[in-house]
């Protein structure tokens, strides 16, 4: 019903910006003419569309959030009083769902009782009658918006104004769900890592070198709750695949950017952007089947002991990943550099390959590192690759050669499986969460912070 509902919601807005575009034109006169008018007619249909459409719209949103509960209320209001005054809240809800499923003709499992078949007929009619009323309801106040709208049209009337002033409302509300998303984030995990910090001690999580939580059901925290081991393996994988991705990423940028005719660049970016796109999980499996047995057998035959899952492979598989992070953004900052540049430098008597090292690389090189750190930022936060490809060996060392773990796998082993949330063997996991959200935004923020002065040097 609601998919149907919607379907006519966008149907009478689109008579209702006909609507009102066809009467500012009428007031335009015959040879239109918009200067009589004081915005142009499309904004009178916008204008009339918008007020038909989100009355409408937040009555119906309103209604289905209120909808369940009503049904609620009239599913325990037909259930006798001695039976509702015995469940608890889970059995309650427990109840509710049966007496729906049995209204909506799926039915339960078991043979249902008399007053949860009592229940559930009077629970259809109110369905039936509150559909019908929620579509009378919200169609009249689309018409009522349509018809006051229309009436406000006339050759003065700043519909401009009005309708700017709603798309800036919009745009508020996204941009607040987005901050309060984030700050909801954080503080659901800050609440979370403050009930962890009530277990271990902060310096010994923080500064600690053993990482090997100890599980119990006694709830108290037993073993060791070391960050640094996995902080360590963290930046060890990002930092191999940085250095894979970082030169080969702007060696890309450089030829496309310099060298490359448009008829290549006009294809090759795009294919090379497509790395972007699969799937994390897609380059766990790669990693985990193809790079590593082929590093552990390439070690085998110089002499060198490679583990198929390990930092290395790891590492370079995640650079391949955000090869096109570097390339994208280094080519696009490398194209903003002022042709004058280059110009004067070849006026000069310098090749091309001297312009770019000497003229082209120091002018785009804030946007670049910018666009390093946003990339390092990207492999810090990864986690299906280093899960399947990394090992799990939460071990303190330096050779890259054998498997490590990193925060995001032990987020990932922390939450998995049958565990208690309020042990401190899963709250840990939201003060890792928190760490690596503190290491990730930082590394964002000097990134855009660079990025916004190079766009100012040269914009």
């Amino acid at each position: 019903m609601n998919l149907l509902l919607i379907g006519v919601l966008l149907a009478l807005i689109a008579v209702a910006y006909q609507i009102g575009l066809s009467k500012s034109r009428k007031l335009a006169g015959s040879g239109q003419n918009s200067a009589m008018l004081h915005s142009r007619p499309g904004y009178y249909g916008a204008l009339v569309a918008l007020w038909c459409g989100i009355p409408a719209f937040l009555i119906m949103l309103v209604w289905n959030m209120v909808e369940p509960n009503v049904l609620k209320h009239v599913v325990l209001n037909h259930v006798p009083a001695a039976v509702a005054g015995s469940l608890d809240p889970a059995s309650m809800s427990v109840l509710v769902d049966r007496v729906q499923s049995i209204a909506s003709g799926f039915g339960v499992s078991d043979q249902p009782l008399l007053y949860e078949l009592k229940a559930a007929e009077q629970l259809s009619k109110f369905q039936v009658t509150g559909s019908y009323a929620k579509v009378v309801v919200v169609i009249c106040a689309a018409l009522l918006g349509l018809t006051w709208a229309k009436q406000k049209i006339s050759a003065q009337y700043r519909a401009r104004n009005h309708v700017e002033k709603i798309m800036n409302l919009g745009l508020a509300l996204c941009s607040g769900v987005a901050i309060l998303t984030t700050i909801g984030i954080v503080m659901s995990m800050f609440s979370e890592a403050m009930r962890f910090f009530h277990f271990v001690n902060p310096a010994s999580f923080f500064f600690g070198t053993e990482w090997n939580p100890g599980f119990s059901t006694s709830g108290n925290a037993e073993g060791s709750y070391g960050l640094i081991p996995l902080l360590w393996g963290t930046l060890m994988v990002s930092g191999i695949a940085l250095l894979v991705a970082v030169p080969v990423g702007l060696m890309i940028a450089i030829y496309l950017a310099e060298y490359a005719k448009p008829s290549f660049r006009a294809w090759a970016k795009p294919a090379i952007e497509i790395l972007a796109g699969i799937p994390t999980i897609v380059y766990g499996v790669f990693a985990l089947m193809v790079i590593g047995p082929f590093a552990k057998q390439a070690g085998a035959y110089i002499g060198l002991d490679i583990n198929a899952t390990s930092a290395l492979t790891a590492g370079f598989v995640m650079g391949i990943m955000i090869i096109p992070f570097v390339s994208s953004l280094s080519d696009d900052i490398i194209t903003q550099v002022p042709r004058s540049l280059r110009d004067g430098s070849l006026g000069l008597g310098a090749t091309q390959s001297e312009t770019i090292r000497q003229v082209v690389i120091p002018a785009a090189l804030p946007g670049i590192i910018g666009a390093f750190l946003l990339a390092a930022s990207r492999a810090i936060g990864e986690t299906m690759i280093v899960v399947l490809a990394a090992g799990n060996s939460p071990l303190l060392h330096i050779n890259p050669l054998e498997a490590i773990s990193t925060v995001t796998i032990t987020i990932v082993n922390q939450l998995t499986g049958d565990t208690d949330f309020a042990s401190p063997q899963a709250l840990v996991a939201f003060a890792l969460g928190l760490t690596l959200f503190v290491i990730t935004l930082g590394l964002n923020i000097v990134a855009l912070v660079i990025v916004r002065k190079y766009r100012e040097q040269y914009d």
